[in-house]
Formats: structure tokens, sequence, C-alpha cells
């Protein structure tokens, strides 16, 4: 292991965080912002259009639809401004990358949803490690 390794095992200690969603599932993204004297939480809610990295620098894209414009964020995922990430609606895609929701209109940009009881045995799996290399 190299010196960037171990720097990123510290620096993610404990607040390892089990990427629980996939891409194409809908969730909403809590984020804090200081304004002044004040700090507080706003949400981000679209579908996840890609998960990008490894380690300390795993990267993820969200894409909501308002006012008729599609707005994309990208949101670091050990992000300290990052409060949590609820799940709203899991989805079942084919792909990696859900780039080609840019050009569709919101009714043409649906996806299927995942029944009830796959949604359960997914989440009942554990998560799986991490292999050395």
């Amino acid at each position: 292991m190299n010196n960037l390794t171990f720097l990123e095992k510290d620096i993610i200690g404990d607040k390892k965080k089990v990427i629980n969603f996939k891409v194409g599932d809908t969730i909403k993204v809590y984020t804090r912002y200081k304004e002044g004297d004040k700090i507080r939480v706003q949400q981000f809610e679209g579908v996840v259009l890609g998960i990008k990295g490894e380690g300390i620098n795993t990267n993820f894209t969200v894409r909501k639809v308002s006012y008729g414009i599609g707005v994309e964020r990208i949101f670091p995922l050990y992000s300290p401004a990052i409060e949590k990430i609820e799940i709203v609606q899991r989805t079942k895609v084919k792909r990696a990358k859900l780039y080609y929701l840019r050009g569709l209109s919101s009714k043409m940009s649906r996806l299927k949803r995942m029944k009830e009881t796959e949604t359960s045995e997914q989440e009942a799996q554990p998560a799986p490690a991490e292999e050395n290399k």
C-alpha cells in the first residue's frame, strides 16, 4: 500500500458510508449550508445518473427537473457537507450511466420501479468487501 491509501483510510475512518443506492434510484441528498451564523439543511431530490471513482474520490451525479429545466448536481460521497442520503424509490436499469435521460422529456424518462420483494432481498444482503489491489 502506498501513502495515499493510508491517508484515505485515515480520512474515511469510521465514517465509511455503505453505498446502498444504485444508478437509476431516486434519492434525496440532504446538504448543509452555512448562511451567516445559521447552518441550514437543503434537500436535492432526483435520479442518480452515475457513480464515478473509488475510495475517497467517489462522486455521484443526481438529476432533477425543476420547472421544466433539468438540473444536475455532482456530490462527493464522503463530503462533510452531506448530512444524509435517503432512498425514495428503487428502479431497475440495465446501464451503468444514464446520460441518455438528458435528452428525453420528463414523461419519456420514467424508469421501471423495482418490486418490493426485490428491494427487500437486496437490502438484506451485506455489502461486498472491497478487494485489496
